[in-house]
């Protein structure tokens, strides 16, 4: 291994020993704060210091005791499919209304005073309207994640058509382009890269959004269980549901990178 790869290996594990480190301090000084044992032990099963024999939160992800009470691979999943329904809302309204707003002078002066007062407001802020509007814990979900999720979507697509060279744009003219064949053929290519540079940011608010949406509705998902098991006091799978959170957002996100990487013609040497 050449000394790069090697710095990649080491310096984060330097970093996970002091994360440990830190965190053993603070359970020797914060009563009933789990440990780092202690929370493996939760996590994968064993005697806990009590004695007690533990079954892990990861031991037996898959089991489905009744329609509220599921393994963490479910209740993960049940979050994924509320992701996914309002990121690809968010998709299918962001881009067109990102590509008039980039292609039109008009449209800009229209949406861009809304854009700027919506896109910082709180998914919490959303949630009690849409929920007292659709009366439903999945819609309401859904709707919250596609409203705070649509900004960088829109703002990044109509950067990418900003950025297509005027050369084109005049080339688009000589040839008597209709609107969809400039969008197709000239805005698109240049544009994509910076379309899915938003998505990718889309796609984390959207799984950052999900777990405080679930923790105050309710139901099924990987941010209610974190709740209940704040209620049912099991700290120590709190910190689970942390980390577990935070992999499944590091996994999407490398996922998205690497599909903003395949059509990125920057980086694939088109140019």
């Amino acid at each position: 291994m050449n000394k790069e790869t090697l710095k990649k290996i080491f310096l984060p594990l330097i970093v996970l020993i002091v994360i440990i480190q830190i965190w053993s301090g603070i359970a020797n000084i914060v009563e009933d704060f789990p440990t780092p044992s202690t929370t493996y032990t939760a996590a994968f099963g064993g005697i806990n210091a009590d004695g007690d024999e533990v079954i892990g939160v990861l031991s037996d992800p898959f089991y489905i005791e009744n329609q509220d009470d599921m393994g963490i691979f479910w209740q993960i999943l049940e979050s994924l499919k509320r992701v996914f329904g309002g990121f690809a809302l968010a998709i299918i309204v962001g881009v067109p209304v990102g590509l008039m707003i980039g292609m039109s002078k008009n449209f800009q002066y229209a949406l861009d005073p809304y854009i700027q007062i919506f896109k910082p407001v709180s998914p919490l802020a959303w949630l009690p309207l849409l929920l007292f509007i659709f009366q439903d814990i999945t819609l309401t979900a859904i709707s919250t994640i596609f409203i705070t999720s649509i900004w960088p979507i829109i703002i990044n697509t109509s950067l990418g058509v900003k950025s297509v060279s005027e050369d084109y744009m005049n080339v688009a003219k000589v040839l008597r382009f209709t609107p969809m064949e400039k969008v197709i053929k000239i805005i698109l290519p240049v544009a994509i890269p910076y379309i899915f540079t938003g998505m990718r940011l889309s796609l984390g608010i959207a799984w950052l959004v999900i777990v405080a949406a679930e923790m105050l509705t309710g139901g099924i998902g990987i941010g209610f269980w974190i709740w209940d098991e704040y209620n049912n006091l099991a700290y120590a799978n709190i910190i689970i549901g942390i980390i577990i959170v935070g992999l499944v957002g590091f996994m999407l996100d490398v996922i998205m990178g690497k599909i903003a990487d395949y059509f990125d013609y920057r980086k694939k040497g088109r140019v």
